[in-house]
């Protein structure tokens, strides 16, 4: 199981010879590594977006610098983006510039990079996530950012809590898990954002070693043993 590699974004080539070698012996490694292998490059929002599923606007760019994310605040007629890497984890190395406070003149984001409008809900709704183990699921948890931040995770002052979805919004995450390209994945955290007409918006769709939170769901421990004897 992918549990601890927290460093697998700056060392995306080292991580995934490993994984091959891994493979290559035969060895159950779960998620399966044709699924990590196409989750680590976050373009795999394009094939979701392609399948139907509602995504956050984006622009991808291998580099972007300062006049790309102003191109990008005109693209999106919006005040304020976010730059996220497209290999990247935890909001690391993440950037948010706004039409007051821009970039410097001689900044670059120096690496591949995907560029998105800042979505207000982020802060006043928050972030959910949707659980599934064995592609059914187990629970769900709002995260929400502490005062004066966007970012949900906790090393940036996050909090999460236990979140119970209502029908329809458990289908669209349901729908987000169908459009991916194998079903048979042992854990999977499909994460959302609300937009201004209620429906809900991937974020990321979590397939490498994501948080899990179980302190947020007390039958995540039987469901993903029972799960793990299933491929024994």
């Amino acid at each position: 199981m992918l549990g601890t590699p927290w460093d697998y974004q700056d060392r995306a080539a080292e991580f995934l010879t490993r994984l091959n070698e891994l493979d290559g012996r035969g060895i159950i490694v779960c998620n399966a590594p044709q699924m990590v292998r196409w989750n680590i490059d976050k373009r795999y929002l394009k094939q979701l977006a392609e399948a139907d599923a509602a995504i956050v606007p984006t622009l991808w760019h291998d580099n972007p610098d300062r006049e790309v994310v102003l191109g990008a605040m005109e693209h999106f007629e919006c005040e304020r983006v976010v730059v996220k890497r497209q290999i990247g984890a935890g909001a690391l190395g993440q950037h948010s510039f706004t039409h007051a406070v821009p970039p410097d003149a001689d900044w670059c984001m120096g690496r591949a990079a995907m560029i998105q409008p800042f979505l207000p809900a982020i802060v006043e709704d928050g972030e959910y996530s949707f659980i599934f183990i064995d592609g059914a699921f187990s629970h769900g948890v709002r995260k929400r950012p502490a005062t004066g931040d966007y970012r949900i995770q906790s090393l940036f002052g996050g909090r999460e809590e236990a979140f119970m979805p209502s029908p329809t919004d458990l289908a669209q995450a349901q729908d987000v898990l169908a459009s991916m390209p194998a079903t048979d994945l042992l854990y999977a955290r499909i994460d959302m954002v609300r937009l201004s007409d209620e429906r809900l918006a991937v974020m990321e769709a979590e397939l490498v070693e994501p948080y899990l939170y179980p302190e947020q769901g007390p039958e995540f421990g039987e469901r993903i043993a029972r799960a793990i004897l299933r491929r024994l």
